[in-house]
């Protein structure tokens, strides 16, 4: 079986190339499974292999409209950053959904014949793809590959940021970027859970988006009353932990800066080491790719840390991670739906016109990729 895939390749003289090529699938193990990818969605996680610091706007293409190949600049400054991948072919593509139409021997995988599954396999810019029995999350009846392609990054991640919160013992939750699809999937879990929740968006539009589901908390940073209204918030909230999505700029320094005035608002009086209640950003996104500023006015009980998903659910255990799993499952249609602005091909992922508006990574403009869409 010959599958078409979407392939990114650095060059060590400073091109990005992105173009499709076939690829063979191998026969099934016992305890392997094929799809045949129906869905597969574009996140900001994706880009970073697919696109990575290269400058769309002087990007070209050529070939014919079915085989397009694109290439594009990358700075020199920006360049070494790449060093790890240079002149490989990278298979992108980090979730989707799809049906199973062959499976090996196992009983496991027998089972999944002709059933709708979800599943976090990289290369899912596929036609088809060979993946374990143990990679897939089978759809609940009637969930079609357009509603389960999104089951994980986004809904996993969301999850973890609560049980994270739990872990270290915090008991609200600051969120950037928050108008997201993910951010909106965060608000409904906190409202089901009863979680008070500080939402960061950057437009008066996102803060009325957030509010027509329920949020109650909602800053925006383009208003000159952003941080005032950030202290209010925390300080109603108590809330100590906040995951970045953007994290570039002065964001993750005026989310330990508010933090701080709201702790010493609950215990005022003079601490040189400022208050002792432990503040704790996450970085889990670049939004902004510009450096991180901090100007250290919050004391010394603070940390600013990265955030995956994959080492989270390394640190919580398979039995939690498989519960995890199951909830998203059970909830792919109501508080993990995602909406998508578009459906493309293969072809149409390298369309200049399509990346323009996908690499925004803008609320609302969320692309699926359906690879089997005008080769059948």
């Amino acid at each position: 079986m010959k599958s078409r895939q979407i392939r990114s390749k650095v060059t060590s003289d400073g091109q990005l190339v992105l173009s499709l090529d076939d690829a063979e699938v191998p026969p099934p193990g016992p305890d392997e499974v094929i799809i045949r990818v129906e869905a597969s969605p574009i996140n900001p996680s994706d880009l970073g292999l697919l696109i990575g610091p290269a400058d769309m706007s002087r990007a070209q293409v050529s070939g014919p409209p079915e085989n397009p190949v694109v290439t594009a600049p990358i700075a020199p400054g920006l360049l070494s950053s790449q060093s790890d991948r240079f002149d490989m072919s990278l298979p992108a593509g980090n979730e989707g959904a799809g049906v199973v139409v062959e499976a090996g021997s196992s009983d496991a995988a027998q089972a999944l014949l002709g059933k709708t599954v979800a599943v976090i396999a990289r290369e899912m810019y596929a036609q088809y793809r060979l993946v374990k029995v143990g990679q897939c999350l089978e759809l609940r009846e009637g969930t079609t590959p357009e509603q389960g392609a999104s089951c994980f990054v986004n809904p996993l991640t969301v999850l973890g940021m609560v049980e994270t919160m739990r872990l270290e013992g915090h008991t609200a939750l600051v969120h950037t970027a928050a108008a997201s699809n993910l951010g909106q999937m965060l608000q409904k879990v906190c409202n089901n859970e009863g979680i008070e929740l500080v939402n960061v968006v950057r437009r008066p539009e996102h803060v009325e988006l957030l509010r027509g589901i329920g949020a109650r908390y909602v800053c925006d940073t383009s208003l000159d009353s952003f941080e005032d209204d950030l202290i209010e918030a925390l300080t109603e909230t108590g809330a100590t932990l906040a995951f970045d999505a953007t994290g570039g700029g002065p964001l993750a320094n005026q989310l330990l800066h508010c933090m701080e005035v709201a702790a010493k608002a609950k215990d005022p009086g003079f601490n040189r080491y400022g208050s002792n209640i432990h503040k704790q950003v996450y970085i889990y996104g670049g939004l902004d790719t510009s450096p991180t500023v901090l100007h250290r006015s919050y004391g010394l009980a603070w940390g600013l840390g990265g955030w995956l998903l994959t080492p989270f659910l390394e640190r919580v255990g398979p039995e939690a991670a498989e519960r995890l799993r199951q909830r998203v499952a059970d909830e792919v249609t109501t508080t993990f739906k995602s909406e998508y602005a578009k459906e493309i091909s293969l072809a149409e992922a390298l369309d200049l016109d399509n990346i323009a508006v996908y690499n925004k990574r803008a609320t609302g403009e969320k692309y699926l990729i359906n690879p089997n869409k005008d080769l059948d």
